[in-house]
């Protein structure tokens, strides 16, 4: 890792909080500067011990190749961070993509390399590779599913055996896809981090709860930078809640995908869709004629899907949607 990590970031001494200290809980607390009073008054667990261990009975892989953030953007931050130093070291992105992903790079003061995906919205990958050697290029974002368009990447693989860098893949929506999680692919891959995150498939978007998985020594670094107690007791509480209720989260996925197929059914047979783009995450990317339009009188109905166009042009992002939701959204497209 010394290769590829910042030297500051390898040479920091991290913040040592009250947790770190001490562990356990039957105690008297008088080390934190907590409030003696009230059910939320102690910081919570620093390094979400339970969650990593209820996430590693589902992954199948070892807590310490865990991190859990405040959000897949936490990662996807802390990757700027330790990987690259501003203003001299560069990483690339293969847009129509996520979009954090540049406004976290601008944050970082981190310059973009760009290589847009081909016309099927696949990966381009002789000129990533082209472009990550040329440009020198130290950090590269992969979202698989990949959002806006929901398919998945494909020759993922190739990059990974050809890059001498760091590759962060992003599986925000890997549970609504057939394809097998890079997780398992991580001893292959060591430049490899993995996200996920609670937000989707789990159904706590409100919670902001995200998960990296790599190498013990990447997991180490990020812990080493983050800061001190970045997921809230109720986020923990809420993640773990949601991770010991496995027959819910299969009967919600189990819905999703079939009103997937029957929202795939029901909007090809509207004239004004002219395409529907393939798709394994939780929602349908749709080419249609006036998009603005369209998005603005279903928003006057109070229907609001997401007006991609400004991205790839005619083009509305919908997301899967209850029986019900899935239904009036039909319903007002055909009266249009």
């Amino acid at each position: 890792m010394e290769r590829f990590v910042r030297k500051s970031i390898l040479e920091l001494t991290p913040y040592s909080s009250a947790r770190d200290e001490f562990k356990g809980n039957d105690a008297v607390f008088l080390d934190a500067n907590e409030n003696p009073f009230g059910d939320l008054n102690r910081y919570p667990d620093p390094y979400q011990t339970r969650l990593k261990s209820e996430i590693s009975k589902i992954k199948e892989i070892a807590p310490e190749n865990i991190f859990v953030g405040n959000g897949s953007d936490e990662v996807i931050d802390l990757s700027f961070r330790i990987f690259c130093e501003p203003q001299k070291d560069k990483a690339l992105i293969c847009p129509p993509t996520y979009g954090m992903y540049e406004v976290s790079a601008g944050i970082n003061n981190v310059d973009l390399v760009k290589v847009p995906l081909k016309s099927d919205f696949q990966l381009n990958i002789p000129e990533v590779l082209k472009k990550a050697k040329t440009e020198s290029v130290k950090l590269i974002f992969i979202c698989s599913p990949n959002n806006p368009t929901g398919n998945d990447l494909t020759g993922i693989e190739e990059i990974l055996e050809n890059f001498d860098g760091m590759v962060l893949i992003d599986e925000a929506y890997i549970d609504f896809s057939k394809r097998p999680s890079f997780i398992k692919k991580l001893r292959a891959y060591p430049n490899v981090i993995v996200i996920q995150t609670f937000s989707k498939a789990h159904a706590l978007a409100g919670a902001r709860v995200g998960m990296a998985f790599a190498s013990k020594e990447v997991i180490r670094i990020f812990n080493q930078v983050k800061p001190p107690y970045n997921v809230s007791l109720l986020n923990q509480q809420a993640a773990l809640a949601a991770l010991q209720d496995q027959k819910s989260f299969d009967e919600k996925l189990a819905i999703i995908l079939s009103e997937r197929t029957q929202l795939i059914s029901e909007l090809s047979k509207l004239e004004l869709v002219k395409k529907i783009y393939p798709t394994d995450a939780n929602f349908i990317l749709i080419e249609v004629e006036k998009a603005d339009v369209i998005y603005q009188l279903l928003a006057e109905q109070k229907i609001v899907i997401r007006n991609r166009n400004s991205v790839i042009p005619n083009t509305l992002r919908i997301t899967v949607g209850t029986s019900e939701e899935n239904q009036q959204l039909i319903k007002a497209l055909k009266e249009l």
